[in-house]
Parts: structure tokens; sequence; C-alpha cells
């Protein structure tokens, strides 16, 4: 089904080069990189790579922030057969030791910024060194200068094993919703196989300009706003923090951004915002792509009236596929679907003995394909209970209508069973968001103390100036108009903001964690 042109990620940076050298392919505040000099920069530290003793299969971490650096250290960790493992730069000490330990690296690239968090890993781990990305004082045989390596580095095109299509390219560790973290081993085919087909949907061209500020160190963002236009040619605007938001539009306006990938919390506050009529008018953008969580009906529906000009996508992924595995279509877009599965993949809905299931009905969806990594690092087991007869299981319980498009209706640990009926947060938090005087909303399960039965409760944030608008009387009320009563919330908890992930996923684990210790 794919037609793989490349072994490699290296060979996207060789024919860019080759094929359009004098195109600015990074845009980071007012610098410009062109096409040859990303890769002259990325030759120069794949050398050093080599000289450090980094060899093919090795495992190189970054710890490091949406940077230039980021992408040079990503292709010649790979250019030279070494495995990149980016890691979420939110984490503590322990959980970087962790992670750092558990996929046996052997160097480190990071900024002074984390140094808190990663000190002591030169002697708590196989770390031989450590590459800083930014001005760092206590440079020594261990510590490295990024810039002096870019600059001072000579140049060496004579890699002793050039990575293949099935060779191992990075591991992507999971957010650790349950228990501690675990590394997806992702090869060239699962996401070279991704840039394939989202490519065919999204049909990029070279003159397309993608923004990049949600995190590169999570899937999505790593293969869809990093990888993909690369791989298609396309430019890259990178943004270094989302704070102050309008530095995001500022940016997406001047450079002349197509492609705006983003999450349910983004788009929520540019519905929100007062955004000036310069940028309504002038901005370039073709494409908006949701993904990372749910997107509610109520703002995708605010969206295409606001920005008329574009279209809305919203996708799924996790990981382990990585990391898309469906996506709605530009021709076609249905509210609350994250559309039919990418060309070249499979999908099922089946129940808990694996056999599929009618079209409509409710049950686990299973995927297959290209895109399925190649297993968990050091967890057979856990491998083995994910992939099963090449299907990758994913956890989400979902329905496929007539036309293949799949409707997320809640994670599988997230669905409530009260009484012996199943209840789908999700359901529920939809209903939620029709309120206008609520800005965010998550609905999970409280056990009953006595029996393993749940009933559901919310949790709800006010939105600014809406304050205390609304008591918990006033909220059922409303919900009774819509939903039966057995999925009316118990409760209604009132906070100030809900936890979330990197990618504004709501962390409900958390939530439970909350009513189970009486701190609500």
């Amino acid at each position: 089904m794919f037609d793989y042109k490349y072994n490699n990620f290296y060979e996207i940076i060789e024919k860019n080069s080759k094929k359009f050298p004098n195109k600015y392919v990074l845009f980071v505040g007012k610098q410009k990189t062109k096409n040859i000099n990303l890769k002259q920069k990325i030759d120069a530290f794949a050398r050093f790579l080599e000289l450090s003793g980094i060899e093919n299969g090795d495992k190189v971490v970054l710890i490091v922030e949406n940077s230039e650096e980021f992408i040079v250290s990503f292709f010649a960790i790979t250019k030279i057969g070494a495995i990149a493992v980016p890691i979420n730069t939110f984490l503590k000490k322990e959980e970087y030791e962790y992670i750092v330990n558990d996929c046996d690296a052997k160097l480190l690239i990071s900024s002074p910024k984390f140094a808190p968090q990663t000190s002591g890993l030169l002697e708590n781990s196989k770390i031989e060194k450590i590459v800083w990305t930014d001005k760092y004082d206590k440079l020594d045989e261990k510590n490295y200068d990024f810039m002096e390596i870019a600059q001072n580095q000579e140049i060496h095109e004579q890699i002793s094993k050039v990575p293949s299509l099935d060779d191992l390219a990075c591991i992507v560790y999971t957010s650790g919703t349950t228990g501690k973290p675990k590394g997806a081993m992702l090869s060239y085919r699962n996401i070279f196989s991704n840039l394939i087909a989202i490519n065919q949907i999204i049909k990029l061209t070279h003159k397309d300009r993608f923004v990049v500020y949600l995190p590169m160190f999570h899937s999505f963002t790593l293969t869809a706003t990093v990888l993909l236009p690369l791989y298609s040619a396309s430019s890259i605007v990178i943004i270094k923090s989302v704070f102050p938001f309008s530095n995001v539009l500022k940016q997406v306006l001047l450079k002349k951004v197509t492609i705006f990938l983003g999450i349910p919390t983004v788009y929520n506050a540019l519905i929100k915002a007062k955004i000036p009529w310069y940028f309504m008018w002038f901005n370039k953008i073709r494409v908006f792509v949701s993904g990372g969580a749910p997107l509610s009906e109520k703002v995708f529906e605010d969206f295409k009236i606001k920005f008329p000009k574009a279209t809305m996508i919203e996708g799924y992924g996790l990981s382990e596929c990585s990391p898309v595995v469906a996506a709605n279509r530009l021709e076609l877009q249905k509210p609350l679907s994250v559309g039919p599965v990418l060309p070249g993949y499979e999908a099922k809905v089946v129940d808990e003995e694996m056999v599929e299931l009618p079209l409509g009905e409710v049950g686990e969806l299973i995927v297959k394909g290209d895109c399925v990594m190649k297993g968990y690092y050091k967890r057979e087991d856990a491998t083995a209970e994910t992939i099963v007869n090449g299907w990758l299981i994913t956890g989400d319980l979902v329905r496929i209508d007539e036309d293949g498009y799949i409707f997320i209706m809640d994670r599988k640990k997230d669905l409530i069973i009260s009484k012996g009926i199943n209840i789908y947060p999700r359901e529920i938090e939809e209903i939620l968001y029709q309120l206008e005087e609520l800005d965010a909303v998550a609905v999970v399960g409280e056990k009953n103390k006595d029996t393993s039965d749940e009933v559901p409760v919310a949790f709800v944030v006010f939105k600014e100036g809406y304050e205390k608008s609304l008591n918990e009387n006033d909220i059922k009320k409303y919900l009774k108009k819509h939903l039966a009563n057995f999925k009316i919330p118990k409760n209604i908890y009132f906070v100030d903001e809900l936890p979330k992930n990197a990618t504004g996923k709501v962390l409900k684990r958390v939530l439970k964690q909350m009513i189970q210790e009486g701190k609500i």
C-alpha cells in the first residue's frame, strides 16, 4: 500500500538540500535556516556523536525545548543509526532518572534550565556525556556546548551502518497513566507510514508552512509538525513557548503559516479570544488539525463560523501507532468523529473476546498496519498484552458508522459502570459544554466504598466572569433535560482548573485520586 521513498530520516534532509538548497526551512524568531545549512549542522553534530562513541543502536536522550537544536539533534542521532529518545520537559528528577535508566541511554542533550532536574544523571545512569544547547558555565570532558560543536566540528559523511526501514528510529515514552512510563519502540517504517498517509489526505506541498508551538517531545508534535513538513519539503515556524499566545498568532501571520496543528484547549481559547481583524483577514491558514484529546461539538461548530476560510480536521492517535490512526477528511468532517482510519491501516470494533462487533455497536478499537509499534522496550509481557496477532489494542471504546467514521465514546478505563449499565463520561461532558458559563469539564466515576459500583461525578471550571453563576442544582436541572436520570452526576465539584498533561488531555486519574483522598 505504501511507497516508501526513504529508508531513514536523514535521506529526507539530503533530498531537500539538493532539490531546494536555498529554501528557508526553519524559522525561529528573526533567525532563518536554509535546507543546505540544516544539513551541514546535522552532519557536524552527527560527527561529534560518532567521535563521542555513539554507535548504531545506542540511545541518546533529548530533554530539549522547541528549537532548531532539537531538530538538528534528532536527525543527527538517527543519521548514524542511533536511537533518539525525546523526553517530556515537564518531568522531575526521579522521573528523568527512571526513563534514562530504563532506555539505557549513553548521551544526553539538554538545556541548562533543566540542570536542576537532570543533575546526577552522570553519576546515577549510563550517561557518559551531556551536550548543553544553551550557555553552560561548567564545560569539561563530560559537558559540551552545542554551539561550539556546530561551529568547530569537522564533517564526516561515512556512516558505518546506514539505518534501514525496519530499524528502530526512536523510543517515545507513554505518559504513564497506568504505572511507570513504557517506551514505545517506533521504526522508520512505522513513522514513514504515518507521514505518507497524512500527506495523502491533507495534500501537502513544498509551499506549505507549519507552526510548531506544542512540545516537540510529544509523538503527535514530533510526527505531524516536525517530521511531516520536512517529509513534504515544507517549512517549519518554531515557537519556543506557547506563552504569550499572542506571539504564536503574530508569528503565524508574519511567517504566512498554512497548516496549524493544535489541541482542544488551544482551539477553545481561540474561539473566546478577541483576535485582531487584520489577522482574520490576512492569515494564510488553510487547515487546522486538532488532536491529543476530544474536541467538543460546540468548539467545532463555533470554529467553522469564526474561521470560514480554513478546514478543521479532528484526528486521533496514540504513541504506539506512530501516532496518527484516523482523521477527518478535507471533503467531509463529522462533529464528534475522528474520521476514518488513515489510508493503508485497518480498524475493527471488538468485544472482550476480540470478536468483531456489528456496525454501529460500541466496543474496543483495535488497529492494524505499518503504524503499529515494534513493541515496548524491555517489556515483552506488556507488548504481548497490547499487540495480538498484529492488532494493537487501543483501550478506547468507539463506534464506527456506515461511512467508516470513528466516534470515540471513551477510554475503556474511564467507562463508568453503574448498576450494570455503561455510562460514557464524554456523552455527559458534551452536554455540559453547551452551558456557556462553563470553561472546562470532566466526568469521572466515583466508587461506592461498600460496593464495586460507580456513580458519575462532574468537575467543572467556570469561564472568567461567570464564577458562581450556576450552582449544583442549576447544572443538574439542565442535564436532566438532555440525559437519562442514571447518567446525571451525583455530585458537581467546582474547581479552579483541571489537571492536564502536556497536550491538554485531562488527567482523570488525578481527579479520581482527589476524590479518594478527600481533597475536594
